[in-house]
């Protein structure tokens, strides 16, 4: 077992519940408020956007929660993910680091978006829903949920972020070949939509204006709700799954990670992973170093605020207790869209202001860099928002080559790029620069922030 390169698990051991790490924290998470009272919110004012059982979910203390069997039939087409070892990548990098990664991308829309995608249809489905709305970045929520939607039935309405709907023509086809609308945001379609292109006929979009155009869709018609891909916390509870399965393949190959990383946006691929292993280390278990990796130009953790503010621009949403950048934050249009998001989930946020993880923001020519070393070593060519988490992957390793120490790395390759390459295509083009945020609009942003304590 020495030279085994991939560690694969049989279906049976797809996990039969999900991790909720609330159940683990030394403190209760932070109240969502209601942005008129600012009072916390109660399940009645959310039902108009979500079934009951995922609000049941958001609010859960209980460490497990069953995972239904239809939802567990569908994660049988691609679930149990395989944990890799990347020994080429070793090899290339002369270090004496173990390198593993848990790879996502073998998931039919390519990422691992579709292990929430696929619970949320099923839930909505059961509540009698028939439409769902959605917002997306660089595509692969928008596509999961596309993909989710056509096998329990749901129309599904995708607002893609417009730099991205421009850059990203394959990740719409992909939405259209699922069944799905795509839709570039902001758009004509929504009260929201029309308001900011009155104002920036230009704008680029944000995942903050999308998800206010998907939240008025949703409240104002009764046979749609709205889902989320990412921050919420019944989405990190969903991606647990990742971190389970890759608790038991470590365990297989013999190693203990020392290092845990992921790329952040949201937080829903990062908590994926990581969650399962902060949960065992606050009953008590081993202590890795965990680091979020996030874009220099969207350093949400790195530069935010941890305070009340809006999921989205239109201040739609409930007041969510994260770090964030304001938001009316528009972030440059680098090529990790689904990394360019105002806010970070509560749940990672609270781990962060704990201490248990810590935030490296990164350039992205730097990461385009380590995808290609990655590509060119083990084959996989990874999504730009990937390639966040393998930069830093390579940084460690390379580190404990400097200081001769025998590290043992494991990430999370969220995702596949082979619907991205125009970015690659860019890259070696020399058209892509690395971007940074505007100080002033962050700062202004962040005076705007709603006064909530």
């Amino acid at each position: 077992m020495t030279d085994s390169v991939k560690y694969f698990l049989p279906e049976e051991r797809i996990p039969r519940t999900w991790y909720n790490i609330i159940a683990d924290l030394p403190e209760p998470p932070a109240p969502v408020l209601n942005p008129g009272t600012k009072q916390p919110i109660g399940p009645e004012d959310l039902a108009a956007i979500f079934p009951m059982s995922l609000i049941a979910q958001e609010v859960s203390t209980e460490r497990e929660i069953e995972i239904p069997d239809p939802v567990r039939d569908i994660y049988k087409l691609w679930r149990p993910s395989p944990l890799i070892r990347a020994r080429r990548l070793e090899a290339a990098l002369d270090t004496p680091a173990k390198i593993y990664f848990k790879y996502e991308g073998v998931s039919p829309a390519g990422s691992h978006k579709p292990n929430t995608a696929v619970a949320q249809a099923f839930y909505n489905k059961e509540a009698g829903i028939t439409k769902l709305s959605t917002e997306t970045g660089a595509g692969q929520w928008g596509s999961s949920l596309a993909f989710a939607g056509s096998l329990f039935g749901l129309e599904v309405k995708v607002y893609m972020v417009r730099v991205s709907f421009n850059q990203k023509p394959y990740r719409r086809a992909l939405m259209e070949t699922y069944g799905a609308t795509c839709i570039p945001s902001p758009s004509e379609e929504t009260e929201c939509g029309r308001a900011i292109l009155a104002e920036h006929p230009d704008s680029p979009g944000s995942l903050g204006i999308a998800i206010s155009e998907a939240v008025e869709v949703a409240a104002q018609n009764a046979d749609t709700n709205y889902s989320l891909g990412s921050v919420l916390n019944h989405v990190l509870l969903h991606q647990s799954v990742i971190g389970q399965e890759a608790m038991e393949q470590m365990e297989m190959a013999g190693d203990e990670p020392d290092v845990i990383i992921g790329c952040a946006g949201g937080g829903s691929n990062f908590a994926g992973l990581a969650f399962p292993y902060i949960g065992a280390k606050l009953r008590g278990g081993p202590a890795p170093k965990i680091v979020a990796v996030e874009p220099a130009a969207c350093p949400t953790l790195s530069r935010g605020s941890y305070a009340y503010d809006f999921g989205d621009t239109a201040h739609l949403t409930p007041l969510m207790k994260m770090y964030t950048l304001g938001a009316g934050f528009i972030p440059p249009g680098f090529h990790a869209g689904g990394l360019r998001y105002h806010g970070m989930s509560p749940l990672v946020s609270q781990l962060m202001e704990l201490g248990e993880i810590e935030a490296r923001a990164v350039q992205q020519l730097g990461c385009f860099e380590a995808g290609i070393q990655f590509a060119r070593s083990e084959g996989i060519v990874p999504a730009p928002e990937s390639t966040h988490a393998v930069r830093v992957a390579i940084d460690e390793a390379l580190a404990a080559k400097e200081a001769g120490e025998a590290k043992t790395i494991l990430f999370n390759l969220s995702g596949h790029g082979h619907f991205d390459m125009q970015a690659y295509m860019d890259y070696f083009a020399g058209k892509l620069e690395d971007r940074d945020y505007d100080e002033a609009e962050l700062k202004r942003s962040l005076a705007e922030l709603p006064a909530a304590e």
